[in-house]
């Protein structure tokens, strides 16, 4: 009977231990599933992207049909560090339009649905960093992860499989050699360390060291509390030439936050009904949702103007309300910051002082300024400030985030500001180009959007575009030229800059520079710069603007300028003294600029050595002619310009 009971004892013992083994091998699949075979040669980062399905959609199109896709990319980290922030590149080829990915976001910021046909890169979100095998005993959950795609993708129907031309790992450091196929609906590569690369952390630092970019945005958790967190925004503008005015801000919030209120900045749209009406509402059932600011899951924020600097409800925040102006450091460093905090409500199941989780998605953008592209927010160490309190002493960030965003020239965007171009030697102007800001649609009838910009006479530049067509064809008339029918469109700019050269002579030369503001927005603080390669070593000084060389990329070819005190202000576009039959008038600066040729020998002012290569006004490249000046020898054009420029000097005089 002892023995019957011993052998049962034991049976059970044993089934009891292989039931368990089993419940927590199928208790792992469903977190993580098995990476595949050939990972186990991989002592890298290894990525695979396979297919999964997928089905044919409406509407049918035999030249673009559509076609649903499933996908899943798999990251895992077989290496002996600690992959931090992964970034996946995929070479989309099919024009995909993807709508969701589980476990990552778009490293540029772009919010899904988007089209990805070009490409994209994928960051890591919620799980930015892979552990080691090492370190977790080869705990899949810490080591993996698995972005699982939905979208369209268009022309590849079954049996053909979607994939795309190739996948990389985008982080620094790897050499990834061309993914190979695994069977028809998988590629795969396994990525190594460079061994070339030097990096800038060691291995034991917890954070990833801070990023360099045209522009910065810190994310400083610096309270703290189970459902709600203060947060600290600091936007920074790095770039010389970069600025940004009425600066808009936008980002996802992930997981179901909403903003209670800020400090120091405003939500565009000030409304909470998202919360009443979903989750948050049924969650926060005391809370009075006609305090809550905004309750979107994309909210746009917005500076606010410098009177409310020293509200003691919306204000007292350092480097804050200034209308959404954020100047380059090169102009003044102590305006090159905007700072706002806001107090962040969270959700089931975040509700631990220790889960924070940033937005994702970051987008800014400015009125009359350059595009930027942001990146995902990255963990770094906690930012540290000055006492509140006067004391020599830091407070320290609970939790640190960078959001590093670069100046980019998104395709067929078109520049927001012109340049023309004249001489003292030719008596015509070389305008702006047609529709160098873009043109409308539906021009075709009125005006010729290819048709290059015909001469002008100088004092055309003191009218609107649709004031000149009169003055083109008597001028045209005059030098005997023909028009082109219909006339070439305007160019369709804001603002134009009109760059003269006034004088050469044998021991220097000058230029006069007229900036046009035809918008009927005005601009405080304003800055313009040009970038001459061969003249720029001999500039001396201008006259009406403070002006100054600047070294950019170690090259000294660029030279900024600003309006003196009390004249840094371009107004807007205004009527005529008779708005009945007076055109509009143009808000202007003006200055004349000297350059002496002592530092810049063999320079031919005449031969385009006295025009800029570049022309930038509050940090936006402008568009240049495509034709300069011609030295015609037109001894009547000094005669002219000089007459013009006087014209231009009374016209401001008496239009201050």
């Amino acid at each position: 009977m002892a023995f019957y009971l011993n052998c049962n004892t034991h049976f059970f013992f044993k089934f009891s231990l292989l039931f368990s083994l089993l419940s927590f091998s199928f208790s792992q699949s469903d977190v993580a599933e098995a990476p595949s075979p050939a990972a186990d040669s991989c002592n890298g980062i290894f990525l695979s992207f396979a297919y999964s399905s997928g089905t044919k959609l409406k509407p049918t199109d035999p030249t673009h049909q559509p076609y649903r896709f499933e996908s899943v990319l798999t990251v895992l980290n077989n290496g002996d560090e600690e992959l931090k922030s992964w970034k996946v590149s995929v070479e989309f080829q099919n024009d995909e339009f993807l709508v969701s990915a589980s476990n990552a976001v778009l490293a540029d910021g772009t919010s899904l649905p988007a089209n990805v046909g070009n490409g994209t890169v994928f960051a890591g979100f919620p799980m930015s960093d892979l552990k080691t095998a090492i370190e977790t005993a080869g705990d899949l959950t810490q080591m993996q992860v698995q972005v699982k795609l939905l979208g369209t993708q268009f022309g590849v129907a079954a049996p053909d499989v979607s994939l795309p031309k190739n996948i990389q790992l985008a982080n620094d450091g790897f050499i990834c050699p061309k993914a190979s196929m695994q069977g028809k609906n998988e590629m795969q590569v396994c990525c190594r360390k460079d061994p070339k690369f030097k990096a800038n952390v060691t291995i034991d630092e917890e954070f990833l060291p801070r990023q360099s970019g045209d522009l910065t945005i810190m994310y400083d958790v610096t309270r703290t509390y189970d459902s709600n967190y203060w947060a600290q925004v600091t936007i920074s503008n790095h770039n010389p030439l970069g600025r940004l005015d009425n600066w808009k801000l936008s980002f996802d919030w992930m997981r179901d936050e909403f903003i209670y209120t800020m400090k120091g900045a405003y939500p565009y749209v000030v409304d909470s009904s998202d919360c009443i009406f979903g989750t948050q509402g049924q969650h926060y059932r005391d809370l009075d949702f006609a305090n809550v600011l905004n309750c979107e899951r994309r909210p746009t924020i917005i500076d606010l103007p410098p009177t409310k600097a020293n509200d003691t409800t919306l204000g007292l925040i350092p480097n804050c309300c200034r209308n959404g102006t954020i100047l380059p450091p090169s102009m003044d460093p102590s305006k090159s910051s905007s700072v706002f905090q806001m107090q962040v409500f969270k959700m089931p199941p975040d509700l631990n002082r220790s889960e924070l989780s940033p937005p994702q998605n970051w987008k800014i953008n400015g009125s009359l300024n350059p595009d930027y592209k942001c990146g995902p927010p990255v963990r770094v160490s906690p930012s540290q400030f000055p006492d509140p309190s006067g004391l020599p002493s830091n407070t320290t960030a609970v939790a640190s985030w960078q959001v590093v965003c670069n100046i980019t020239h998104p395709k067929g965007a078109s520049p927001k500001c012109c340049v023309s171009f004249s001489s003292y030697y030719n008596d015509s102007v070389v305008p702006c180009r047609t529709c160098a800001c873009g043109c409308p649609s539906n021009t075709a009838r009125t005006c010729s959007t290819t048709a290059p910009a015909v001469l002008l006479p100088p004092e055309a530049l003191l009218f609107p575009f649709e004031n000149r067509t009169a003055m083109a064809q008597a001028w045209a008339d005059l030098k005997h030229r023909t028009v082109p029918n219909p006339m070439p469109c305007g160019d369709n700019c804001g603002v134009s800059i009109n760059w003269h050269v006034l004088t050469d002579y044998s021991r220097g030369w000058s230029a006069r520079i007229t900036i046009f503001n035809w918008d009927e927005t005005a601009f405080p603080d304003w800055f313009a710069a040009v970038q001459m390669d061969e003249a720029t070593r001999g500039f001396q000084k201008m006259y009406s603007f403070n002006g100054s060389a600047l070294e950019l990329n170690g090259v000294n070819n660029t030279i900024i300028m600003q309006g003196l005190p009390g004249l840094n202000y371009i107004v807007g576009e205004t009527d005529g003294a008779n708005p009945k039959k007076d055109p509009r008038v143009p808000g202007k600066q003006q200055t004349v600029v000297s350059f002496t040729k002592k530092n810049t020998p063999g320079i031919n002012v005449a031969a385009g050595d006295g025009f800029p290569s570049k022309v930038f006004f509050n940090g936006e490249e402008c568009a240049l002619p495509s034709v300069l000046p011609t030295n015609n020898s037109n001894r009547e054009g000094s005669t002219t310009i000089l007459t013009i420029f006087l014209a231009v000097f009374v016209f401001i005089m008496l239009h201050q």
